[in-house]
């Protein structure tokens, strides 16, 4: 069903949802923010530039679960996250204010996850496809092994979902999610506090 009919009905469907979700949650987003400031301090949120459907970059919004780089200490990922920000990572929780970018259309509930904009460069013409869609909240990589897997199987699921997304498999991979986060399977690479950088092919 990819195509023209699908994108739209897509797009009201993800509009629908994230809004009721971001009034249903609000009391946990509230919640979540406290809990941030009381063990992070301010700023609440973490910002930071995204590509998006063709490559076009937007402003990725989610809870902050790691300190600041710190240029005489603290600069990797496993050094900066702090212990609650791992308990907001392993819930996902942290991914919370992203429904915004999904009211916003800079995302979809579900799609391939913006990555960063410095892998642009970095993908084969064949991995590139994955930004002929929104990014998603989740994808299909994401109930698949998530960060546990490597970069090339999960850039070609990321490829795979864009030949072959429908309502159908939205559903399959929301309810796949939803399971995912319970029982809080692929949080992070072997040996990393995320995911190694991909470096290219």
């Amino acid at each position: 069903m990819a195509g023209t009919a699908y994108d739209v009905s897509a797009r009201v469907r993800d509009i629908v949802l994230s809004g009721g979700a971001l009034v249903v949650l609000a009391p946990v987003i509230a919640g979540t923010a406290v809990a941030v400031a009381r063990s992070l301090g301010r700023p609440v949120l973490f910002r930071q530039p995204r590509p998006g459907r063709h490559g076009r970059v937007f402003t990725l919004v989610k809870f902050r679960t790691m300190l600041p780089p710190d240029p005489a200490g603290a600069t990797s990922d496993a050094d900066r996250l702090t212990p609650a920000g791992a308990r907001l990572r392993s819930a996902s929780l942290d991914e919370l204010p992203s429904l915004w970018n999904v009211v916003r259309g800079d995302m979809a509930l579900v799609g391939p996850r913006p990555l960063l904009v410095q892998y642009l460069e970095r993908y084969s013409p064949e991995q590139a496809r994955r930004h002929q869609v929104r990014p998603g909240l989740t994808g299909w990589a994401q109930v698949n092994g998530r960060n546990a897997v490597t970069w090339e199987d999960r850039l070609a699921m990321d490829v795979w979902y864009v030949d072959h997304r429908s309502h159908a498999l939205d559903a399959r991979i929301l309810w796949m999610t939803v399971r995912a986060v319970v029982r809080r399977e692929g949080i992070s690479a072997d040996g990393h506090a995320t995911m190694p950088e991909f470096l290219g092919r």
